[in-house]
């Protein structure tokens, strides 16, 4: 499958990659994905609050996600990622310009468009681009999360590098738990339809 990530961040530096397969087809992966909550991914709540917190208690960024209820996904667009990609059924990308190494995070660079996101090249920052992708796997589907970055110069890799070692561990717990919880969400049995009543009849409430 042709991928989005791919054609938006072809070469990278740091890379990470995460699937499971669901028992549903692409149409209802696709809608959980979009419905999933922080409630969902209870350890995932918890490390995003401690990698939130210091810019929280200096007042600057937004933090990440922490609203259980509200759709995870949005929560990432507005903490600070842009959507890049979206093909319905197939494939999401989110990313954003940041120099995450530094204790307050939050988004640096303010992208509006995947086109801004390619031509960035000024040094001093990272390029970081998530998808969530969907494929057939008989029948149901193969769900599949990766992450890509690219460093800008030398001295951000290196920058980078170190913030990895520490922040891999809890993002591949973040990451498997996202795709369970997405898999849980689409594989619920559907209320099954009522059956119609008969002509002049009405449902008690």
């Amino acid at each position: 499958m042709d991928s989005a990530l791919e054609r938006l961040l072809p070469r990278y530096d740091f890379h990470e990659r995460h699937g499971v397969r669901v028992d549903a087809p692409p149409e209802r992966v696709w809608a959980a994905i979009s419905e999933v909550t922080l409630a969902e991914l209870p350890l995932a709540r918890l490390l995003f609050a401690v990698r939130s917190l210091p810019g929280l208690l200096s007042r600057r960024g937004r933090g990440l996600p922490s609203t259980r209820e509200l759709p995870l996904f949005d929560q990432f667009l507005d903490s600070g990622f842009t959507l890049l990609a979206e093909d319905e059924a197939r494939e999401l990308v989110v990313g954003l310009i940041d120099r995450p190494w530094r204790p307050s995070g939050g988004p640096s660079i303010p992208i509006e468009s995947a086109r801004d996101f390619v031509a960035f090249t000024q040094g001093g920052f990272v390029k970081a681009a998530m998808d969530v992708r969907m494929t057939l796997d008989g029948t149901g589907t193969r769900l599949e999360t990766e992450t890509r970055v690219l460093a800008t110069d030398e001295g951000s890799r290196r920058r980078f590098a170190r913030y990895w070692r520490v922040v891999r561990p809890g993002s591949a717990v973040i990451r498997r738990g996202l795709l369970r919880a997405i898999k849980r969400r689409a594989q619920r049995p559907r209320a099954p339809a009522r059956p119609p009543l008969p002509m002049g009849r009405t449902r008690d409430r």
